[in-house]
């Protein structure tokens, strides 16, 4: 298996991973890592489709873990 698809098992695994959360930050962290890995992922496989919803996912995922933890302050 070549690294590419590694990173994007990886990936997949880690999106799968975050559905099954209870806790919603925990889920938007897994989610998060898993978007970081598939945005390197589509720049490996150069598909712009993968890589721009997936950096606004990251995008997405980043604003409400900073808006969560400002709350909690």
């Amino acid at each position: 298996m070549i690294t590419t698809e590694i990173i994007g098992y990886a990936a997949m695994a880690c999106v799968g991973l975050s559905l099954s959360m209870k806790k919603i930050k925990q889920l938007r962290i897994w989610n998060l890592v898993g978007a970081l890995l598939f945005v390197i992922y589509g720049v490996a496989i150069e598909s712009m489709p993968v890589l721009i919803l997936n950096v606004f996912l990251s995008a997405v995922n980043i604003f409400h873990l900073l808006a969560t933890r400002e709350q909690a302050q």
